[in-house]
């Protein structure tokens, strides 16, 4: 059983990872119609590139890409692929496959069909990924797409997705069931062989069947084109994931399809005209790349799946039970670029509606105060803090106009509209510096350098120094670094702002944050619970824990939601800030937290809130929190799916 002594997990950063991005490209004409129109038929090549750089935030442990030609004579080769783990690799992929046209090829450029029959990744069909690593190697067997290949063409999946599912041992054991021997047991070739065995039995069916009616094999082959079910083939598949998932597929003859979650909690975005179909894991990318109006880019629903078909048509088809959509709300704190509109305006709301509890903890002296933002990602939730502390400042102004009213001189109006909340850029990141040094003090020493400051600008042992955060994780950050260079501008008081509520509980539908330790609000809730001799309430939530790990998955309830019911918010920040405050540190220290209430306020759109509050919209949910409990309290340093 876990030794309670001493929680604090170290680790050297506090930045959580996505699982990744997708973009997809189907080309409704031939290649010969884009080298007219723009001048080269390697356009959805082109358009893949930028779809794929502007979404690479995403994703930068690795990417891949796979194209499909369609209408080849057999023996030509028609699904090409590439993969690459290195640092920057979306260029990697990208030059490897143009200097293969550029530097061997160049004469051949202006003949669209040339390049179609002779040279890999000129195909009609495009799928991107870039990735995210929760867990395990960035190998470059890790990276999407995948294949499933086989002679029959339409017997052939192409499949890259941006998914976490939580039941992959059952869906594993099902395919064992039916006689499959997968190489290997996770969420991607699981999901791979689900989809590929329905594919299969689909491609068989027809087969069957138009054989029965006296068809040749090529007519045969034209039919299963046209008539393959591609919504009853993932509606199979689909039919027991537990999880958050956009997933796209090719297969070999054409068709294509991308299809979401029930609850909507992962993203995805699409556009049409006449020429492309495009979906994306985020809006801006698509309007940049194709210089469209956002009123043009549609969300794809939750619970359905775009699907293109090898002769173009075009449907938005249901293929599961549509749940409350449940949204991830770390796409609006964190994940997607600023630049959507939606995303903007949440991210400036998520800091307005911290305005009173920042005013409230300065005790209404703004005057003595400067506000500042950290990292760079903040900087929209600060400008709506700003926003929502000018108000209040507005609101002070008119009071103090009223009450000297009748005495006021031009120059005492001026001096009361003048009076502005103080706004800096005072923390910054500085070169990246490599640790090399061994031992802890001295690369803490290192660590704490990350970041320079703006000298001189607070007022020593006068100002508070107040500083926005996207949210705090694990707190190490703060801690070895942000913390300590903010004390070097020698304020009265530092106060640490997170535009997230406090992350108490494990995500498992796409993000890095699986392991309840390394959330500082769990620890902090944990030295709590010991130091007010309650250590008994833990060894109950474990055995809750271990008396739900029998019982069917729909009747798994989160055990770790009255644990920190003990302690309100408050008290819970109270502790935090014990935690991250460095040894020595001399000016007072406070962290403030959104609330749920404030989240829910600022993103009405995005009601996926698990992380924060402990309501899981899938079953496995539930059973991931608990297991993650039972791994801490065992002493596991394990994920919990």
């Amino acid at each position: 059983m876990q030794d309670f002594s001493d929680t604090d997990c170290i680790q050297m950063s506090d930045k959580i990872k996505h699982e990744c991005g997708i973009a997809f490209i189907r080309l409704l004409k031939p290649l010969s119609y884009y080298h007219r129109k723009y001048g080269t038929a390697l356009y959805g090549l082109n358009k893949l590139f930028l779809l794929m750089q502007k979404e690479r935030n995403r994703g930068q442990d690795g990417a891949g890409i796979a194209t499909v030609k369609l209408g080849l004579q057999p023996g030509k080769r028609y699904i090409s692929r590439h993969r690459s783990n290195k640092k920057d690799s979306i260029e990697e992929i990208f030059n490897h496959i143009h200097s293969n046209y550029f530097n061997k090829h160049k004469d051949k450029l202006p003949h669209a069909g040339w390049l179609k029959e002779n040279l890999p990744f000129t195909g009609e069909l495009l799928l991107g990924h870039l990735r995210y690593g929760t867990h395990g190697l960035n190998s470059i067997e890790s990276c999407h797409p995948f294949l499933r290949q086989n002679n029959w063409i339409s017997r052939n999946l192409v499949l890259a997705g941006n998914f976490n599912l939580t039941n992959v041992d059952e869906l594993f054991d099902n395919l064992v069931g039916i006689g499959q021997y997968p190489k290997e047991k996770s969420d991607t070739v699981t999901v791979l062989e689900k989809i590929g065995h329905f594919l299969d039995m689909e491609v068989q069916e027809l087969y069957d069947k138009y054989r029965e009616e006296g068809f040749g094999n090529p007519d045969i082959n034209g039919k299963i084109f046209k008539n393959l079910n591609i919504r009853s083939i993932i509606e199979n598949a689909a039919r027991d994931f537990d999880g958050g998932y956009v997933m796209c597929g090719m297969i070999g003859h054409g068709d294509a399809f991308v299809m979401r979650d029930p609850g909507g909690i992962r993203p995805a975005y699409y556009y049409k005209d006449d020429e492309v179909v495009v979906v994306a894991s985020e809006r801006p990318a698509i309007q940049t790349t194709f210089n469209v109006h956002i009123s043009k880019i549609k969300e794809l629903p939750p619970a359905h799946a775009a699907i293109v078909k090898l002769d173009g048509r075009f449907s938005i088809e249901q293929f599961t039970e549509v749940k409350e959509q449940t949204s991830c709300s770390f796409e609006s704190i964190y994940f997607s670029r600023g630049t959507d509109r939606d995303i903007y305006l949440e991210r400036k709301k998520l800091g307005e509606v911290l305005a009173d509890r920042v005013y409230d903890a300065l005790s209404g002296d703004l005057e003595n105060a400067v506000f500042s933002f950290i990292p760079n990602t903040a900087e929209t939730s600060f400008l709506g803090l700003v926003k929502g502390l000018e108000s209040k400042l507005n609101d002070l102004k008119i009071e103090q106009i009223r009450r000297e009213n009748g005495g006021l001189t031009d120059e005492r109006i001026k001096e009361i509209l003048d009076k502005r909340v103080r706004v800096e850029k005072l923390i910054v990141k500085d070169a990246k510096l490599r640790t090399f040094i061994a031992d802890d003090s001295s690369r803490d020493e290192l660590v704490a350098h990350a970041y320079d400051v703006t000298y001189g600008i607070v007022r020593n042992d006068i100002d508070t120094l107040v500083l926005l955060d996207d949210s705090i994780v694990r707190g190490t950050t703060l801690k070895k670094s942000i913390i300590r260079i903010a004390a070097r501008l020698r304020p009265r008081k530092i106060i640490i702002i997170s535009a997230a509520p406090q992350i108490r509980y494990p995500d498992c539908y796409g993000i890095d944050m699986s392991k309840m330790n390394d959330f500082v609000a769990f620890r902090a809730l944990t030295q709590l619970l010991r130091e007010d001799k309650k250590e008994h309430l833990l060894h109950a939530a474990y055995a809750r824990c271990k008396e739900n790990e029998i019982l069917p998955v729909d009747e798994v309830r989160n055990q770790v939601v009255e644990l920190f019911d003990s302690y309100t918010q408050e008290e819970i920040s109270r502790k935090i800030a014990e935690i991250v405050k460095p040894e020595g540190l001399e000016p007072e220290l406070e962290i403030i937290y959104q609330t749920l209430e404030g989240l829910h306020q600022a993103c009405p759109s995005r009601k996926g809130d698990w992380y924060f509050s402990g309501n899981y919209p899938t079953p496995g949910g539930n059973r991931v929190v608990n297991r993650s409990f039972m791994n801490f309290m065992e002493g596991k340093n394990k994920r919990a799916y």
